[in-house]
């Protein structure tokens, strides 16, 4: 989804919070409300309705990246309503001084905004060219083709109609003028998916150039695969793709900003966090008579070695990359990790300036070495700065832990590419508020 589909999606949520309260208070009361009533509600409201697009923001009502297809749109907005409820409610209660009684009016609101947002985004918008489908040709080859040809073809949230689809894997030559000019105008092809590094592409350029001026438009199948999947696979690189995207060169305001909301924001987790210790002090003493913590190596920023702290999880001192510790978790680890109240003293990392908040996960000295011999680029995800959480933390559901396991690694490192191009306040803001969410849902992002 482009920006402008996104704004216009967000001011049309907007319009429709403001419409479900007229129309709330015009169900609660049985009359037209009046000016000053609405004013009065309104204005407590305007802060909940910017909240509230913040948790369509966190549920990825913005993105096509969350697959909200329209057979998953409702389920997905009546979720997030019943949450934009419930935090009205307590904003309410806890916040008397706007005198407005939410018991009554927060049902009907949530019924109401349910019905005309479900309204808006499945038929209104369409409307308005959002969603509208364009039709498309994808020309390509390699394995990578299959999963894009697959996502859109199964989700109607990316704006295309896959009509047909060219596997340079499995021709030997192709006519432009026979093959491909009388697909692209026999089925109106408005858009183009290429790869454009494929060698096998390169005759066709020229000929793809004069299709510019018939309003045909063009997408790099790099791109797409990247907004997409949100991840940037090893098999679509090469050197020179770094050179192109990845620089060394400090980013002075990014970088400045982002360790000064480290240092605040770890700081004031620190100081919450003391709660937390005399407990956890308690339940380990109490489970096995224990150290507190426990401290070991890992790569950081640079390739030099940093020390991790954590609450100590495991009966097991010392790390063994290709061994297994799940038989080796404490009772009480089980719940430190669950709750991820083990990560808490890593905030004294991030405060000394050896972590951030958001960044690739540092890994274990000898996977560091394992992994640098055997995945091409390994090393780049050590131009950062390590995270407490990141990008593939959120995304990569299958990420490996502490055993060596090659492939979920590469699939890992594909997420930290996609961090490290694009890596901006935003996105680490999208990822902490991504993070929380999961921390609340009880899923372990570590």
């Amino acid at each position: 989804m482009n920006r402008k589909e996104s704004l216009l999606l967000f001011l049309g949520d907007i319009l429709i919070f403001i419409l479900s309260l007229w129309l709330t208070l015009w169900i609660r009361y049985f009359e037209l409300p009046n000016q000053e009533i609405f004013i009065q509600h309104l204005g407590p409201f305007t802060f909940l309705f910017v909240l509230w697009s913040l948790i369509f923001f966190i549920a990825g009502l913005y993105e096509k990246r969350t697959l909200v297809i329209k057979r998953k749109l409702s389920a997905s907005i009546l979720n997030v309503q019943i949450i934009n409820s419930v935090i009205a409610a307590a904003f309410f209660y806890f916040v008397p001084v706007f005198g407005i009684t939410p018991k009554t009016n927060i049902i009907v609101y949530l019924v109401v905004s349910f019905i005309l947002i479900s309204v808006w985004r499945a038929y209104i918008a369409p409307m308005l060219g959002v969603r509208k489908s364009a039709n498309a040709l994808l020309v390509g080859g390699r394995e990578e083709m299959k999963e894009i040809e697959l996502a859109i073809k199964n989700n109607h949230w990316y704006n295309l109609n896959l009509v047909s689809s060219i596997n340079l894997d499995k021709i030997d030559s192709l006519n432009f003028q026979k093959d491909l000019l009388d697909l692209i105008y026999g089925e109106n092809i408005a858009v183009i998916i290429v790869d454009l590094k494929d060698e096998r592409v390169r005759p066709m350029l020229s000929s793809f150039y004069n299709l510019m001026f018939s309003g045909v438009n063009f997408m790099s199948i790099h791109d797409v695969y990247e907004d997409i999947f949100g991840r940037i696979p090893l098999e679509l690189i090469q050197y020179d793709w770094f050179l192109e995207n990845i620089s060394k060169s400090s980013h002075l305001f990014y970088d400045a900003l982002k360790r000064i909301m480290d240092i605040v924001i770890s700081f004031i987790l620190l100081l919450i966090s003391l709660v937390f210790y005399p407990f956890v002090y308690l339940a380990i003493k109490m489970d096995d008579g224990g150290s507190l913590f426990t401290s070991h190596d890992r790569i950081g920023k640079g390739g030099r070695k940093i020390k991790i702290t954590k609450f100590r999880s495991m009966t097991a001192h010392k790390f063994d990359s290709d061994k297994d510790h799940s038989k080796e978790v404490t009772k009480v680890g089980r719940i430190l990790r669950k709750t991820s109240i083990d990560e808490l003293p890593q905030l004294w990392g991030i405060f000394a300036g050896h972590q951030s908040l958001i960044g690739p996960r540092p890994e274990l000295p000898e996977l560091v070495q394992k992994y640098s011999k055997e995945i091409s680029y390994y090393n780049i995800r050590h131009l950062h700065k390590p995270g407490l959480s990141g990008w593939a933390q959120i995304y990569h559901k299958d990420a490996p832990h502490h055993g060596t396991d090659i492939e979920n690694t590469k699939v890992k490192l594909s997420y930290d590419l996609f961090y490290i191009k694009h890596h901006s306040l935003l996105l680490d803001l999208k990822i902490a508020l991504k993070t929380v969410k999961a921390l609340l849902s009880r899923k372990n992002t570590g």
